[in-house]
């Protein structure tokens, strides 16, 4: 009998894999390239965590967002953040309604855009501290608190923030506390030559192409129940512990080049979020248990908003990737 909860996620497993192969081919036919930021999108979704989006404009993030959402049949919602949002632009509020028959008044909570399953936080960066902190409060806790009352939010529940590396005047930029409440931070690169060629040509025709939905929102849920449940040997656990704590520059084994070069390093959330990240990358590639390799691919996803450069970094042009990537060639691997 203990062995049939595993064939069953073992055939789940097998599922999911035909399944990913499937998403990654509809939203193809609206995304042209951007597979590695779909295959990481898809491992924050299953692993019931949240994204920092972080490229250009004009790269269709919010098309991908939306598309990704219309694949897996579930409800998105779009905020654009702007100086001027209210925390109850975001959640909600309240209105004085009347009856008509009785003259009988009572206030009645109208539900915000954060009540949906795909939430694209549009230039996060652009919204003041407190209007911030109503979002990431929501990304903690699952619910919202409004009137005195806590409402759960819609399950699954994914939230996709987006910023602008290129125009940083008049924004807010996020804390390393709030950054760190992001499972990953991906960037979105130019499309190659190729793949430019066939945006503009796909993009400036009379023909729209319409993705399918594949997996349902229950199917999501029951796929992130699915990744908690899968086993990781205590190696990997080990390599993945030791990759964040050898960020730290207070770590006496951290290299020379970390303590030259990092102010703070990363924190535990860093060590969960690896083994969580390994969890569901393995799954979505068809294995019933990460290996460090899976844990390397997630190295910088996970460790680049969690790092902060000092001034050394700084004058020499080092970036936080720089130093994640040095590392992991470093480090010996399990």
């Amino acid at each position: 009998m203990a062995d049939e909860p595993r064939q069953d996620d073992l055939k789940i497993v097998e599922e999911l894999n035909n399944a990913s192969d499937r998403i990654r081919s509809e939203i193809s036919k609206v995304i042209i390239g951007q597979q590695d930021v779909i295959q990481q999108l898809l491992t924050v979704l299953l692993a019931n965590g949240h994204a920092l989006l972080i490229g250009v404009p004009g790269l269709a993030k919010t098309l991908l967002i939306k598309t990704l959402s219309n694949t897996l049949d579930l409800k998105f919602s779009r905020i654009q953040f702007t100086p001027d949002l209210m925390p109850s632009d975001i959640t909600g509020t309240e209105i004085l309604e009347e009856d008509r028959t009785t003259g009988h008044r009572e206030f009645k909570f109208i539900r915000g855009p954060i009540f949906a399953n795909v939430i694209l936080a549009d230039e996060v960066n652009r919204t003041p501290p407190k209007t911030q902190a109503a979002l990431l409060q929501a990304m903690q806790e699952h619910e919202v608190t409004a009137a005195g009352e806590s409402m759960k939010l819609d399950e699954p529940f994914f939230v996709l923030a987006t910023q602008n590396p290129i125009e940083q005047e008049g924004t807010y930029p996020l804390p390393e506390a709030q950054l760190d409440r992001f499972m990953f931070s991906i960037y979105m690169e130019y499309p190659s030559r190729s793949e430019e060629i066939e945006i503009a040509r796909s993009t400036t025709s009379v023909q729209e192409a319409v993705p399918e939905h594949i997996l349902t929102g229950d199917d999501v849920k029951k796929l992130q129940q699915l990744v908690r449940r899968v086993p990781v040997a205590d190696h990997v656990v080990e390599y993945a512990v030791t990759l964040a704590r050898m960020t730290r520059p207070i770590e006496p084994d951290a290299p020379t080049f970390i303590k030259d070069r990092v102010s703070w390093g990363a924190g535990p959330r860093a060590s969960q979020y690896l083994i969580l990240g390994a969890k569901a990358r393995a799954v979505l590639m068809g294995s019933y248990t990460p290996t460090p390799e899976d844990v390397r691919a997630l190295a910088l996803p996970v460790l680049r908003h969690r790092i902060v450069t000092n001034f050394n970094a700084d004058a020499d042009g080092v970036t936080a990737d720089d130093i994640i990537t040095q590392l992991i060639d470093e480090m010996k691997t399990p």
